[in-house]
């Protein structure tokens, strides 16, 4: 994924899902799977989100710098709401260790 916007939109997806799911082990792999490539591939770190009734609003490092993003709740909720709306259809399965 080339767009540190569309990187960090999928991470704050997943971690909405992943919050409210927190035995949701598809959902925790997902957000293992954006945090690496926020790190590796972007070089962000220390992400802070924060949202009020309008918007979901990121602070984060990359590289030296202190950056800030902004993304509608309806957008980023959107696959929360889903799986709450069709729960059947995102059954949790356990994973094997």
């Amino acid at each position: 994924m080339k767009s540190l916007q569309d990187a960090l939109y999928n991470w704050l997806t997943i971690k909405v899902v992943c919050d409210a799911r927190p035995e949701d082990s598809a959902a925790k792999e997902t957000l293992e799977f954006f945090d690496d490539m926020l790190t590796n591939q972007h070089h962000v770190s220390n992400i802070e989100t924060t949202t009020d009734e309008m918007m979901y609003y990121l602070s984060y490092q990359q590289g030296e710098e202190i950056k800030k993003a902004r993304y509608p709740r309806e957008l980023i909720e959107i696959m929360l709401d889903q799986i709450n709306n069709e729960p059947e259809k995102y059954e949790n399965y356990p994973t094997e260790e």
